[in-house]
C-alpha cells in the first residue's frame, strides 16, 4: 500500500488505531485541548467504511473483530489490529518521504479482503461509527471526517477569490502614482504594510461586501452581522501578529465595533463565531447556497501524535464548538492567485480586498 498524501495517511491511521481501538472498544470525546473527557464516552457498536470495492462493516465478538463486505465474513483478532496500529504509529513517524509504502501493513489490509482505502468520490464522511448513547439509550450513526495531527495541519476554509472580502478606501483620495508605490511594496509582510500605507496618510479602510455574494449571503443565513465581524477579524489579523482564531476575537471583543451591549458579558462575538465555524465543519462552502442542513459528515475524529483519537461531532455540540474555536487560525494565501491585497479603483472610488482562509492549529 502506498502512502501518497495526508489523506492517505490520515485514512489508514484511523483505521488501524481509531476504527477497532484495542480492549477499549470506545471513543472519547475531546475537550478544547484535545484531552480526553473521560465521563463522555461512546461505546463502539460497530464502524462502517465505504470504500471503491464497497461497504466494509467492522463490528465485535469476544476478543475478534468481524469484517463483512457483502457476503464474506472474516474474523481477525482484536489483539492484531492493536499491534498493526502500533507498527503503522512508528513507521509514520519514522518516514519522511512525500509517498512511501508499508508491506507489513499492506498485507495485514488484504488478509480481510480489502484491497484499496480509497472512498468513493461520492462519500462526504470518511467513517461513520454506530455508538451507544448512554444517556438516552440510543444507537445513533455518525459521520465523521479525519483529521491527523501526524501530518500537515488540515484547513478548514480553503482560500479563494471566493472568500475575498471588499474593503473601501475613504476619507482620502490617493493619486496613481501613490498607488502604484504602495501596490509595489514586496516585504515579508506586504499586505500588512500596504494597509498601514494607506492608514499613515490618514485613509481609513471599511468594510463592504463579500467579493461572492452567495458567500455573503451564506453569511447572512448565519447572522446578519457575520460578515462584519469576519471582516474586522481580518484587519486585525492582517494589522497584527495575531492569528489564532479565539485571540482575534478576543481583540474584537476588546473594541466591540458593532457596539454591542457587554455591560452583562454576553458573549455575543464569540457565539457568533463559533456558529460560523461549525457551518463551515458541518458543510458550508463559500461558492455553494447553505441551507442549515448538515451532510453526512458531523464532526472530527483527531488522530494525536501519541495516536491516541478524541472525538468532536455536533451530537455533542458545545465540546465541538469549543474545539474548532480553539484550535484553528487565520493564515495568508497567496495574494496573487487569489487577486487580493492592491488598491485598484471602480466607478471613481477606490478598494482593497483581503482574503480569509482557515486553518487548523
Amino acid at each position: 500500500m502506498i502512502i501518497k498524501n495526508s489523506k492517505d495517511l490520515i485514512i489508514l491511521g484511523n483505521f488501524l488505531s481509531g476504527i477497532i481501538h484495542y480492549k477499549q472498544k470506545k471513543l472519547f470525546a475531546g475537550d478544547s485541548n484535545l484531552n480526553q473527557i473521560e465521563e463522555l464516552i461512546f461505546p463502539i457498536i460497530k464502524v462502517l467504511r465505504d470504500e471503491t470495492s464497497g461497504t466494509y462493516e467492522f463490528s465485535y465478538s469476544d476478543n475478534l473483530v468481524l469484517i463483512s463486505n457483502h457476503e464474506t465474513v472474516y474474523q481477525v483478532p482484536l489483539i492484531e489490529f492493536h499491534r498493526n496500529a502500533v507498527l503503522l504509529l512508528q513507521k509514520l513517524k519514522e518516514k519522511t518521504d512525500a509517498a512511501f509504502s508499508i508491506p507489513e501493513i499492506e498485507q495485514f489490509i488484504n488478509s480481510f479482503g480489502n484491497q484499496s482505502l480509497k472512498a468513493k468520490s461520492t462519500v462526504k464522511s470518511d467513517i461513520r461509527i454506530v455508538i451507544h448513547d448512554q444517556r438516552t439509550g440510543n444507537q445513533p450513526e455518525l459521520g465523521f471526517s479525519i483529521k491527523s495531527k501526524l501530518g500537515g495541519a488540515a484547513t478548514l476554509l480553503n482560500a479563494g477569490k471566493t472568500t475575498n472580502f471588499i474593503f473601501k478606501i475613504t476619507n482620502i483620495e490617493l493619486d496613481a502614482a501613490t498607488i502604484e508605490t504602495i501596490n509595489s511594496i514586496d516585504s515579508r509582510s506586504k499586505i500588512k504594510d500596504r494597509i498601514e500605507s494607506i492608514i499613515q496618510k490618514a485613509g481609513n479602510v471599511e468594510f463592504i461586501k463579500t467579493e461572492n455574494p452567495t458567500f455573503g449571503n451564506n453569511l447572512m443565513l448565519i447572522d446578519s452581522a457575520m460578515a462584519n465581524i469576519i471582516a474586522e477579524a481580518l484587519l486585525i489579523f492582517y494589522r497584527s501578529a495575531l492569528n489564532k482564531t479565539n485571540d482575534l476575537v478576543e481583540q474584537i471583543i476588546i473594541q466591540n465595533p458593532l457596539d454591542y451591549d457587554l455591560s452583562s458579558e454576553h458573549p455575543f462575538y464569540v457565539y457568533k463565531f463559533k456558529r460560523f465555524l461549525t457551518d463551515i465543519a458541518l458543510g458550508m462552502t463559500p461558492s455553494k447556497v447553505w441551507t442549515g442542513k448538515i451532510d453526512a459528515t458531523g464532526g472530527y475524529l483527531i488522530v494525536k501524535e501519541s495516536g491516541d483519537i478524541v472525538c468532536y461531532h455536533i451530537y455533542n455540540r458545545n465540546e465541538f464548538e469549543d474545539y474548532l474555536f480553539s484550535n484553528t487560525k487565520f493564515e495568508t494565501a497567496s495574494s496573487s492567485r487569489h487577486e487580493f491585497g492592491k488598491i485598484y479603483e471602480e466607478n471613481g472610488d477606490q478598494f482593497f480586498k483581503l482574503n480569509l482562509q482557515i486553518r487548523f492549529l
